[in-house]
């Protein structure tokens, strides 16, 4: 039997059977490490061809939830998700406090978190980034490049670019670590008061580089985030380019219901 009927609609018997895995991997059935059935083992339990086996599976890794090795099969993924608030993250607190906003959501979550430093210098302005920074396209600015780890596992890459003309009497943000509550902290020391911080964001798969850097399946979901700092003043004094495996973050968003 092709599908089933539910709620006035046939349902397609594949997103049935993925819709099963999913839960019991959600429902701890099935726990992080653990093999997905074997296609012949899926194909005898719900009595479908191995074709509609294999459309299900599409949808279950589509899930974010499991990973394929080669010769092995899916496994379970071990990658709990961490709570993004954007509401919360960027508080002057947090800062006060000695706490940049990755380490502190981190912290929160009760994940031990680390950071790889990949590049920090001088380059010239992508197109796109120029144009929010309010700089010309090419300019030289600074950037900041990271690899962000949570309990061992690579989940995000991110580089801030800086005008130069902000950031070149500031030496901390020429160092790996620039000190406590990070780059903003550093900022608002030297008089960059924040009025608030503009995010867009896009889903996308992942491109084989990609993949790799945040070792995802071959393309995986992955949250593309755009952040601009913006001061007291209208001026933005960064834009942070992220690229975030998707299945690491659940997005929460405060927004004002008057004026």
């Amino acid at each position: 039997m092709g599908t089933a009927v539910g709620g006035g609609r046939a349902v397609p018997r594949y997103v049935q059977i993925a819709d099963e895995i999913v839960q019991q991997i959600r429902a701890g059935v099935l726990k992080p490490g653990d093999m997905v059935p074997s296609e012949s083992e899926l194909v005898e339990r719900y009595g479908v061809s191995g074709g509609t086996i294999r459309k299900a599976m599409v949808e279950v890794r589509a899930s974010g939830l499991v990973e394929t090795r080669h010769g092995k099969g899916s496994i379970v993924k071990d990658r709990p998700p961490v709570r993004h608030r954007s509401s919360d993250r960027f508080r002057a607190s947090h800062r006060r406090g000695g706490k940049a906003a990755y380490l502190a959501e981190s912290e929160q979550s009760g994940a031990t978190a680390k950071v790889s430093v990949l590049y920090i210098g001088p380059t010239e302005a992508p197109e796109e980034t120029a144009e929010r920074l309010g700089v010309e396209a090419g300019a030289q600015v600074l950037a900041r490049r990271r690899l962000y780890f949570r309990n061992g596992t690579p989940v995000e890459t991110a580089t801030s670019y800086l005008p130069w003309d902000v950031v070149k009497d500031i030496p901390e943000l020429f160092g790996e670590n620039p000190g406590p509550g990070g780059i903003y902290a550093r900022l608002e020391d030297d008089g960059h008061v924040f009025a608030e911080f503009v995010e867009t964001l896009q889903a996308r798969s992942a491109s084989k580089a990609e993949s790799s850097e945040l070792a995802l399946s071959p393309g995986a979901p992955v949250v593309h985030l755009v952040r601009e700092a913006v001061t007291e003043e209208g001026r933005v004094v960064e834009v942070c380019d992220t690229l975030m495996a998707a299945d690491q973050f659940v997005f929460q968003y405060r927004i004002p219901a008057a004026d």
